[in-house]
C-alpha cells in the first residue's frame, strides 16, 4: 500500500458524518458560439500566444523562426526533428535544466479559461515546467467549451502513473506586492500551435 493509500484509509476511518454528493446533472455550464475563437481570445488574455499552423507547414521550421537563438530544444514527439534533448532519455529531471524550448502535445483545450490538458506521455514531466519557452501542439478541432466537458474527457496514460496537468499560458504570479510577474516559476512564454484538422 502506498503512502497516499494509507493516508486516505486513515481519513476514511475517521469520517463521522457522511454526505451524499449533490446532483450536478442540471448545471448549465457556459458554452460559446465558437469555442475555438474563445480559446484563442482567452489564451492571449492570460499571456499566451496562439499560432494557427497551415496545412503542410513544417513545425520544425516554424519553431526555428520563433526561437532563432534557441540552443537546447527538448521534445519526445516524433515530428520534432530539431530536438537536442529527449525527456524520455534524460537520466533525471534536472538534466533538462537549461532547456530553451520545450515542445509537448496537448490533448484538448478549454475555451472558458485557455487551459490545455497535458497527459504525461514522457518520462520526465519536468519539460512542461523547466523549459524557458513552452510550445504546445494542439489539434484545433479539440477545443471544448468548459471544465465540465474537459473533466469528462480526461484520460491518463498508466505508463507514467496516471499524471496529467492543465496548463494555461506562461507561468505567472502576483504574490509579491500584487505585481504580475510572468515566468516566475516555470515557462516565461507559452505558445499553442493549433494544428489543422
Amino acid at each position: 500500500m502506498s503512502n497516499k493509500d494509507d493516508i486516505l484509509k486513515r481519513y476514511r476511518a475517521n469520517v463521522r458524518e457522511k454526505f451524499d454528493m449533490p446532483d450536478l446533472s442540471d448545471i448549465k455550464a457556459i458554452t460559446y458560439p465558437d469555442p475555438l475563437v474563445q480559446f484563442i481570445k482567452m489564451t492571449e488574455s492570460v499571456g499566451g500566444h496562439v499560432i494557427e499552423v497551415k496545412e503542410g507547414q513544417d513545425i520544425n521550421e516554424l519553431v526555428k523562426e520563433m526561437y532563432p537563438d534557441a540552443k537546447e530544444i527538448a521534445s519526445n514527439l516524433p515530428e520534432i526533428t530539431i530536438a537536442t534533448r529527449n525527456p524520455d532519455t534524460a537520466g533525471r529531471a534536472r538534466d533538462l535544466n537549461g532547456t530553451d524550448v520545450g515542445i509537448i502535445r496537448g490533448k484538448f483545450g478549454v475555451a472558458e479559461n485557455a487551459c490545455v490538458w497535458i497527459p504525461q506521455t514522457m518520462k520526465e514531466k519536468a519539460i512542461c515546467f523547466i523549459s524557458e519557452n513552452l510550445i504546445i501542439l494542439l489539434p484545433k478541432s479539440q477545443i471544448v467549451n468548459n471544465m465540465h466537458e474537459a473533466y469528462k474527457r480526461i484520460e491518463f496514460d498508466e505508463t507514467y502513473d496516471g499524471y496529467g496537468t492543465f496548463i494555461s499560458g506562461p507561468s505567472k504570479t502576483a504574490d509579491i506586492a500584487q505585481v504580475l510577474v510572468m515566468g516566475a516559476q516555470a515557462a516565461r512564454s507559452a505558445t499553442v500551435l493549433l494544428l489543422p484538422e
